[in-house]
């Protein structure tokens, strides 16, 4: 799952600056590695990028929140009604705890972008 060294350095700074946090993207990190078996992942941008053909969505520690990005965004069907962002592609999905990641079905987003991939 982590060969990269430099997402366990990621992994442990957020360890150091919020557990809360930390326990979120490692959820979320998880959840993505479930359904993709073969995701590779990286340090990108200051968080975390996951790709199997081409780059899917990337994980993102902020301030208050975790987000999980997707760059084709504007292509997902939004059924739950929970993407954010105007711009012209990306979009994202907020997560404040471990329980957003099921009740905004983070899983149904992440495999739409796999099969736009």
């Amino acid at each position: 799952m982590m060969s990269d060294p430099k997402v366990a350095q990621l992994l442990h700074d957020l360890a150091l600056a919020d557990p809360d946090r930390l326990a979120v993207v490692e959820a979320a990190r998880a959840l993505i590695y479930s359904l993709l078996p073969a995701a590779t992942e990286r340090v990108m941008y200051g968080g975390f990028m996951f790709a199997t053909q081409t780059d899917l969505c990337g994980i993102f520690a902020y301030k208050k929140h975790v987000s999980v990005e997707f760059g084709r965004g504007c292509d997902l069907a939004d059924a739950a009604c929970v993407l954010e962002g105007s711009g012209k592609f990306r979009r994202h999905i907020k997560l404040q705890s471990t329980r957003d990641i099921e009740e905004k079905s983070l899983a149904q987003y992440i495999l739409q972008a796999e099969q736009l991939a």
